[in-house]
């Protein structure tokens, strides 16, 4: 692969440098290539000229000029390397080289872009995670979008990645009690009794409708029931009823996990206790107004926090540290959390928490994502659970498709607020970018029936001139898709799936121009023809692996 190529070269060459007495022996540093913007500029290039030159001092475009003096890339990788503006290095690609990429994706589709960057260790991914008092909710669905699309980055990174959905129903009991006060009470009203929901209840439709469903499956036997009977009857109702329900909405949208844990079911097997006593034994707790604290504010925390209140009730945390030193015992190398935007505040005492019950804190990452906001033409759509004007992620798919949600979702990055254009997301129509990126597909596709129907033959891409590839437009074409091992790379590196979407809008306008600008079937020269055959063969490969990658479908027709 390119990219490793000429990391590699500039490795060796900073090496050269050093011995030649050009640098420091000292200096250390990662290399790192991007793709240009502007064209002209090369197909990759470093600013590690304009970074040394900070760490070292002197001139950075020196600093680059000896560094290329020393560079050695392999013969028919790069056309050209050259330093430009203050300091950076660009790298031109061979054209043999380019034209290769094209051999390479048709001899081995299942194998292009997938790198062994993982080595085998295993990573476990925790993500939406929805309380257990309603349904699966759009901001919700973003978290769904991204941690499955990174699961499948993982992946093709050579990692062994586990899903994992967290039910907290212990810590969380108390919002699940008032959600039964609440079903008992909108149940009660279906028999034409008085009523009230409490003042703190969800107010959601999705309540009453619960209620109907009840009435309809039992009649009136949780009339003739003490209050204390029909509350904890409806508890478990409610809470087997919300969770089937998350987990009928993640299937509906493609999402599956290999595990559903329970909160409850730690506390049952003494793992929280266990959590505890480790804390103690280990000195990071204490006692303060009858409370158990841990010893946050000394493991990076700005204050500490309580583990057991004074009535006796463990707190949220407890059961966090709890869960998480379960996650490590079962032999993960890696944790990543995907958190909901309302909590940033429980980043660091989670972090916390896991370092003192001896694990890394290196080996456990925690990401926040941003909320999401619908817009429905100029007028944004309000979301509140209690208020009872919850968009529930099942009505979005509804209305755009799970394919648009998806591509929606993941156009942002995880940090970065997302305003959700409902009406874009419904058109049949370029602007819509996920309709562009799937009609790029589908027109390859309808090529390629044409060429079945017209009687020719997609050939073997070893019986193909592929030296009649020199079109300025089929090399544009030609270094996108040569891209995409190196974004897989850095989206899983980096943790960004969004750069999958922005990369597959790539792809598609550069078929787009390159269809424009190259006739594929000719009746007048059957090589060419059977050339840019294997070209669009290669596209196609590559848009289906994005895709794929992103959770999208790659539809034949449009």
């Amino acid at each position: 692969m390119a990219r490793e190529a000429i990391v590699n070269a500039l490795s060796e060459a900073l090496s050269r440098a050093k011995a030649a007495g050009d640098l420091p022996e000292d200096v250390d540093l990662s290399i790192e290539l991007q793709v240009p913007r502007d064209s002209r500029h090369g197909d990759m290039a470093t600013s590690l000229p304009l970074v040394l030159a900070n760490e070292v001092g002197g001139s950075a475009r020196g600093i680059a000029e000896k560094l290329v003096a020393h560079l050695d890339i392999p013969k028919g990788i790069v056309a050209k390397s050259e330093v430009a503006g203050p300091g950076f290095i660009n790298f031109t690609l061979a054209p043999e080289y380019l034209r290769g990429v094209v051999r390479r994706i048709v001899e081995e589709p299942e194998q292009y872009a997938r790198t062994n960057a993982g080595g085998g260790k295993s990573i476990l991914l925790e993500f939406v995670s929805a309380n257990p008092t309603g349904p699966v909710a759009v901001v919700q669905g973003r978290a769904a979008a991204l941690g499955d699309s990174l699961a499948k980055l993982f992946e093709r990174t050579g990692w062994r990645v586990a899903r994992e959905y967290y039910v907290n129903d212990a810590t969380n009991s108390t919002q699940v009690q008032r959600f039964a006060e609440t079903l008992e009470a909108r149940y009660l009203q279906q028999f034409g009794r008085e009523a009230t929901v409490p003042e703190d209840g969800y107010q959601g439709d999705y309540v009453v409708e619960m209620a109907e469903e009840l009435v309809r499956a039992e009649g009136d036997r949780y009339l003739h029931m003490s209050r204390e009977e029909r509350l904890s009857a409806l508890y478990d109702y409610s809470l087997k009823k919300i969770v089937d329900g998350q987990q009928r909405d993640m299937r509906a949208f493609g999402v599956g996990f290999d595990q559903w844990v329970f909160e409850s079911a730690l506390y049952a097997a003494d793992e929280v206790e266990a959590a505890i006593e480790t804390l103690k034994e280990k000195g990071h707790t204490y006692e303060k107004e009858g409370a158990l604290w841990l010893k946050a504010t000394e493991l990076g925390d700005d204050q500490d926090q309580v583990l057991i209140r004074s009535d006796g009730r463990p707190s949220y945390l407890a059961g966090d540290i709890a869960y998480h030193r379960n996650k490590f015992e079962r032999g993960f190398d890696r944790l990543i959390d995907i958190f909901g935007p309302d909590h940033h505040g429980h980043v660091r005492r989670v972090k916390a928490g896991v370092q003192a019950v001896g694990y890394d804190p290196a080996r456990f990452e925690i990401f926040i994502h941003q909320w999401v906001r619908l817009f429905q033409g100029s007028e944004m759509v309000r979301m509140s659970k209690r208020a009872g004007d919850i968009v529930p992620l099942s009505s979005l798919l509804e209305d755009v498709g799970t394919d648009a949600a998806r591509f929606f979702f993941l156009m942002q990055s995880m940090e970065s607020h997302l305003d959700f254009d409902l009406e874009l997301a419904k058109k049949r129509a370029n602007e819509n970018p996920v309709y562009y990126v799937q009609y790029a597909h589908a027109r390859i596709s309808s090529i390629l029936r044409e060429a079945e129907e017209r009687r020719i033959a997609v050939p073997s891409v070893a019986s193909v001139n592929l030296d009649l590839l020199e079109h300025p437009d089929e090399f544009s074409l030609i270094r996108k898709l040569a891209e995409l091992p190196g974004e897989v790379v850095e989206a899983a590196a980096r943790c960004e799936p969004h750069r999958m979407t922005r990369y597959a809008r790539e792809v598609a306008a550069a078929f787009h121009v390159f269809y424009t600008n190259c006739r594929v079937l000719s009746d007048d020269d059957a090589q060419l023809t059977a050339t840019r055959l294997t070209l669009v063969q290669a596209t196609q490969t590559v848009l289906r692996i994005v895709l794929d990658t992103i959770g999208i479908s790659a539809p034949e027709k449009m």
